[in-house]
């Protein structure tokens, strides 16, 4: 590895953050992001009523200011932008229609738009200026996901380990941060980063809470990199850096490749169906063939489904349910 710093892959992404201009952006990519952008909105509102988010607000309600210059989305309520972010971070991840890019396995909305609006209200920030910021956040976010590999993903909630990272570039592009400051932004995300799959297995809350502390850490990261507060400079590809300790297939090209060429951005996709995306094709195949049979709900009564490695690796292992316990299921 050089011992350039200028040419560590985390200080030339962050480079790249720190030089990102709206007119450089092609004007479909910024199109595109518009729609994310109201598409995150909708899940956002979505997650209204549901206990976790009530729980995560009544926290914010304990611990936070009864007032401020940021919205909580789903009840307007509004508090400080570290809170507003932490409470619509997890209220974006409930009804499982928030964005996804497939190659890094990664839902950028449900922790970039929290925090950049909520700051974005505070700072009386543009349109231009959200925008620009929340692309900088999902070209950093998809290729940290990207860098840190499947293996990653077996063990660890990306959402909320690259979340925090994607969060922190956001909101210190929103907030003017140099280069060097972007950089100590990131540091202090990664080291914050944290999010683990275990909580499949009993049905914990925890998914909502990666998103809540990914938004809020990414928040809190860049506002100290403001102030001076110093962060590991390689805590991507360092030797004791996420990498070292996350991934056994980290590949550090993937954080700078194709920047300023390759738009992450407009590879992300939208949910058709309020489910993981793993589930999707599944849907899909399904409603493909009760259309061409014409086939209604009442004519199937078992449905048998193959799905890829990447969700057995997540899930786990896979048992036959009795039909005593797919009805019990149905019900």
């Amino acid at each position: 590895m050089s011992t350039d710093t200028a040419d560590w892959p985390t200080a030339r992404l962050c480079a790249f953050i720190a030089e990102l201009d709206f007119e450089q952006i092609p004007p479909r990519v910024v199109h595109f992001a518009k729609g994310l952008m109201i598409d995150w909105l909708g899940s956002a509102l979505a997650g209204k009523g549901a206990h976790q988010v009530e729980m995560i607000d009544g926290f914010a309600r304990a611990m936070g200011p009864a007032d401020g210059p940021s919205t909580i989305i789903p009840t307007r309520r509004r508090t400080s932008p570290y809170f507003a972010a932490m409470v619509n971070a997890a209220s974006s991840h409930v009804v499982e229609q928030d964005d996804v890019h497939n190659g890094s396995v990664f839902h950028p909305a449900a922790v970039i738009f929290p925090a950049v609006l909520a700051v974005a209200e505070a700072e009386n920030k543009s349109g231009r200026d959200i925008l620009t910021a929340c692309i900088a956040g999902y070209e950093t976010g998809i290729r940290v996901g990207e860098f840190l590999g499947r293996s990653h993903y077996e063990i660890f909630h990306t959402t909320g380990t690259a979340g925090a990272v994607a969060a922190a570039a956001a909101v210190g592009k929103l907030i003017g941060l140099d280069a060097a400051g972007l950089n100590h932004a990131l540091g202090s995300a990664g080291t914050q980063a944290a999010g683990l799959w275990e909580f499949l297995r009993d049905a914990a809350d925890s998914k909502q809470l990666h998103t809540a502390r990914a938004a809020a850490n990414g928040l809190f990261s860049a506002y100290l990199a403001r102030d001076g507060f110093k962060g590991a400079a390689q805590i991507l590809e360092g030797k004791k850096g996420m990498a070292a300790g996350m991934s056994n297939d980290a590949d550090p090209a993937r954080l700078t490749e194709g920047l300023g060429s390759r738009w992450a951005t407009e590879e992300t996709s939208f949910k058709w169906h309020a489910a993981c995306r793993h589930t999707h094709p599944a849907a899909d195949a399904l409603q493909s063939l009760m259309r061409r049979e014409g086939l209604g709900p009442d004519d199937i009564t078992d449905v048998v489904t193959h799905v890829h490695q990447g969700a057995i690796d997540v899930l786990g292992a896979v048992v036959a349910a009795s039909s005593t316990e797919r009805h019990r299921i149905a019900r």
